[in-house]
């Protein structure tokens, strides 16, 4: 045994005591650890058996047995069955990871090189087995704890937040994990809230009906995530990763438009796909989407970049916000003249498919397209009446 093995064998207790004080300030939720006397003796001795463990281990090059691997889930389980939710536990992984490699380091002279270069090859490999472990002993936990819904939560979590455990609980679903998902956001504006209670019945009565992972954690805001089959790889012809991705867009909608009817409520949905391992940085895209995207009673289409690049780039520059808002306020004061607009530019400006799209005589969208140029000075129909009112009619139904 080296010198620095030795010094750390006579410091487990010591930084045992340490990493269980980094714990109560930075997990929150570590107290539903230490309930009482009983619980509170239990996570001090695991801190110290991990330690001691990995000294004894690592110092003779041996890994982790199956004794060890068991222990380890035994305790992820009984964290589980406290009631320990997921981001407290990765956060706990990641603390004790951090924790161990400064006590490793800090103690380490400049002739303990040998014993340092042992504690490292140990400690990757080895480390990963045992968050493994405690990862699996985690679910067989919520598994009893949680309903099947809310394991499926987990999973969308999981996945959302490009966690490497989300093989495991798609696992621990029965669903398999895709390798791209198109990630919905649907923004929920119109206040007082659904209660949690009913959120969540909203969410199992989505995934009974489509199987999707969804998440509805935040009031004003639900997740979707649906797979997109046929994924895009060498070899696969453009147009048919294309309607792979179709394909997952009308899955969505169909989604959307029962959780539109189950809160009875506008929304407005955001949308972009991913590959599983980097759906934080789509659902933040989707996300921004959904903020600029139009307002809809009834969702009659997904909205994605291209939709509203415009609207997403004057959000950033104040005076063009509050240029654009006037200009909006002085439409909303006219007989739908801010629907008129909409219908207008999506059906390409034709005076006919516009009338008919309104159920209005042509005429009567003749006089409100004065009224709107009356109102704003812009000519609907010019170049600049384009830019600057299609931009305008975003804005204003993006508006609760």
């Amino acid at each position: 045994m080296g010198s620095l093995i030795a010094e750390l064998s006579g410091r487990v207790e010591a930084n045992a005591r340490a990493a269980v004080g980094v714990y109560r300030s930075e997990v929150e939720d570590y107290r539903l650890l230490e309930r009482d006397a009983r619980s509170r003796v239990e996570a001090m001795d695991y801190s110290v058996w991990l330690r001691r463990r990995t000294i004894e281990l690592a110092s003779d090059a041996v890994p982790l047995t199956d004794g060890d691997l068991a222990y380890m889930a035994s305790v992820g389980e009984r964290r589980a069955e406290l009631g320990l939710p997921l981001p407290a536990h990765k956060q706990l992984i990641v603390a004790h990871t951090r924790l161990m490699l400064r006590e490793i380091h800090e103690p380490a002279g400049p002739d303990d090189g040998g014993d340092l270069m042992c504690l490292m090859r140990w400690f990757g490999p080895q480390g990963t087995r045992g968050s493994n472990a405690y990862m699996a002993g985690y679910l067989a936990g919520q598994h009893r704890r949680l309903s099947f819904a809310g394991r499926v939560r987990m999973l969308a979590e999981a996945l959302l937040t490009d966690d490497p455990a989300a093989a495991q609980f798609a696992e621990a679903v029965a669903m398999p994990l895709h390798p791209r998902y198109l990630v919905a956001v649907v923004r929920v504006p119109k206040r007082p809230h659904p209660s949690r209670r009913r959120r969540r019945a909203v969410t199992e009565a989505l995934l009974q009906r489509h199987g999707a992972p969804v998440r509805w954690d935040v009031p004003d805001e639900m997740v979707a995530l649906l797979p997109v089959h046929g994924p895009e790889t060498p070899g696969k012809a453009p147009g048919q990763a294309l309607a792979a991705v179709c394909g997952a867009e009308d899955r969505a909608l169909a989604l959307v438009r029962d959780f539109a009817d189950a809160v009875g409520r506008p929304c407005a949905v955001g949308v972009g796909d991913g590959a599983t391992g980097s759906l934080a940085r789509t659902a933040a895209h989707a996300r921004r989407v959904s903020r600029a995207a139009p307002l809809q009673d009834v969702p009659c289409r997904l909205h994605a970049l291209p939709d509203v690049f415009l609207e997403l780039g004057v959000a950033h520059v104040p005076e063009a916000e509050k240029w654009l808002r006037e200009i909006g306020d002085a439409l909303s004061a006219g007989p739908d003249l801010v629907a008129t607009l909409d219908a207008y530019y999506r059906n390409d400006m034709n005076r006919l498919r516009t009338a008919s799209a309104l159920s209005v005589h042509p005429r009567t969208l003749d006089y409100r397209l004065r009224r709107v140029q009356d109102l704003s000075g812009i000519a609907p129909g010019s170049t600049h009446g384009v830019r600057v009112l299609s931009v305008v009619v975003g804005r204003t139904l993006a508006r609760p």
